[in-house]
C-alpha cells in the first residue's frame, strides 16, 4: 500500500471515529447547538456528517468561507474559537472550527461548533440598557452556510462589492489583483470550478481570470534569497 492510500485510510478512519461525537455534542447541548464534521477534500461536498440545525447544514453539503480560510491556510491552519459570527437570517453564533490533521500533520477536514446566542445575546443587550450600560457589542460579520458551494463563492464576492455600483470595468489593475488576491487568500480558488464561476460574475474569459490569478499570486511570493530587491 502507498503513502498516499495508507493516509486516506487514515483520514476516513478518523473520519469514522468523529462520527458519534457529533451526535453526542450536539445531544450535550441541545437544540441551539450544531456540530459538523468536514472532509476537505472534496471541498464542494465536505459535510460528511451533522447534527443539529442551527444553519441548516445537510450531509454533502459545502463548507462556509471560514472553512475555505481554513483550506486556504492549509497545513498552517490552527483552531479558532469561539469566534462570534452572524448568519444571513440573523442568527447570532458562537462557533469554533478545528482543523483535522493526519499522522503527518496534513489538513484535511474539521469539527465545527456552532451555538446559536441569538436570545442570549437579547437578554444581555435587555440587561444592559435596564442597568443603564447601554449597548456596546459590535456587528458581528455575517457569514454564509449553505449546501452550495457557488452560494457562498458569490457571497464572497458580493462581499468585495463587485456589482453594478462598482463593475469589473472600473477596477484599475492593481485593484483588479488585490480582488484576485483577497479572494485567494480566502480559499476560493481551492474549489473547483470557482475559476470559471468568478469569470462568470466580473464578465471575463476564464483565460483572463486564470492570468490575474497567476499574476496576484506571483506579486505575494517573497523575493528569493539574493533576487532582486
Amino acid at each position: 500500500m502507498t503513502v498516499g492510500h495508507t493516509h486516506d485510510a487514515e483520514r476516513g478512519a478518523i473520519l469514522a471515529a468523529l462520527r458519534p461525537v457529533v451526535e453526542g455534542i450536539a445531544a450535550t447541548f441541545g437544540p441551539v447547538c450544531e456540530v459538523v464534521l468536514h472532509d476537505y477534500r472534496r471541498p464542494e461536498h465536505s459535510v460528511v456528517a451533522v447534527a443539529g440545525s442551527v444553519t441548516g447544514r445537510a450531509v454533502g453539503g459545502a463548507m462556509s468561507e471560514i472553512g475555505m480560510r481554513v483550506l486556504a491556510r492549509g497545513d498552517e491552519a490552527a483552531d479558532e474559537l469561539n469566534y462570534i459570527t452572524r448568519t444571513r437570517t440573523g442568527k447570532l453564533l458562537k462557533s469554533s472550527t478545528m482543523p483535522l490533521r493526519d499522522s503527518a500533520g496534513a489538513v484535511f477536514g474539521a469539527l465545527c461548533v456552532n451555538v446559536d446566542v441569538t436570545a442570549v445575546n437579547q437578554v444581555h443587550a435587555l440587561l444592559g440598557t435596564l442597568a443603564g450600560l447601554g449597548d456596546g457589542t459590535a456587528e458581528a460579520p455575517v457569514t454564509t452556510f449553505g449546501n452550495d458551494i457557488d452560494s457562498v463563492v458569490d457571497a464572497l464576492l458580493d462581499a468585495h462589492r463587485i456589482g453594478p455600483d462598482r463593475p469589473w470595468g472600473g477596477l484599475d489593475r492593481a485593484q483588479r489583483l488585490d480582488l484576485f488576491r483577497s479572494l485567494d487568500e480566502h480559499g476560493v480558488f481551492a474549489v473547483r470550478r470557482a475559476v470559471e464561476q468568478v469569470a462568470g460574475r466580473l464578465g471575463i474569459s476564464r483565460a483572463s481570470a486564470y492570468s490575474y490569478l497567476s499574476q496576484a499570486r506571483t506579486a505575494t511570493d517573497p523575493t528569493p534569497a539574493g533576487g532582486p530587491a
